[in-house]
């Protein structure tokens, strides 16, 4: 994924280039809609949520505590918090892009400061049947 990409919403892959690299399933928010509703009224994600652009979020409304890593405009993590719910996280400086996943994920990821992850996007479905 090169600086300055544009996504769209939907869902794709998250490499994490840790240690040991891992991939994972992953929503992709990009429009203001999306990106306000985050994961408002989940119980839980499978793999995690990137909010693009965002440079901070909140937990208010939130069932569930969750991960949140701050990315720079190369994808590089910033910084790492667990935030529980009824929380607002002030914005960072340099953050262009929001992950989120549920508390504790992230660690098992090998996910910190300094870590560079890589996005994927699916490509949108297609209505043309092969053959």
């Amino acid at each position: 994924m090169a600086a300055g990409r544009r996504w769209r919403d939907g869902r794709g892959r998250l490499t994490v280039e840790a240690e040991r690299p891992v991939t994972l399933p992953l929503e992709v928010a990009t429009s203001y809609r999306a990106r306000t509703k985050g994961l408002l009224g989940r119980d839980g994600i499978e793999g995690a949520l990137l909010l693009s652009p965002a440079s901070g979020i909140h937990t208010f409304g939130m069932r569930i505590p969750i991960d949140v890593a701050y990315l720079d405009r190369r994808l590089r993590v910033l910084a790492v918090r667990t935030m529980p719910p009824g929380r607002l996280g002030l914005p960072r400086p340099r953050a262009r892009h929001v992950l989120e996943a549920e508390a504790g994920a992230m660690a098992g990821w090998g996910l910190r400061a300094g870590t560079v992850v890589r996005v994927e996007e699916e490509p949108p479905a297609s209505d043309d049947a092969a053959g």
